[in-house]
């Protein structure tokens, strides 16, 4: 995976790009935002659930938020996972 590269395209495109570690269990619950987001799973086991949903992600796979849409991520995994995740500027 090549951060810059990936930052500069997010950052280009007007999304912010920062790097975010979760332990294993961790969940963001029912999570809505006033502006779209984009996210991108980097390592580990992570469940996505949008507008009720779910999908299992994979690594470098880019995932489009829309704005005001409730998500869920929950680290399934055993280990820590971290991903991207940036938002509309």
């Amino acid at each position: 995976m090549n951060l810059e590269r990936i930052r500069k395209n997010w950052n280009e495109r007007g999304f912010s790009c920062e790097v975010w570690t979760d332990s294993p269990g961790q969940e963001w619950k029912d999570y809505v935002h006033d502006v779209d987001e984009l996210f991108m799973l980097m390592e580990g086991e992570v469940e996505l659930t949008l507008a009720g949903k779910s999908i299992r992600l994979d690594p470098e796979k880019e995932v489009f938020i829309s704005a005001g849409v409730v998500h869920t991520v929950r680290n399934i995994g055993h280990t820590g996972s971290r991903w991207l995740y940036g938002y509309k500027q």
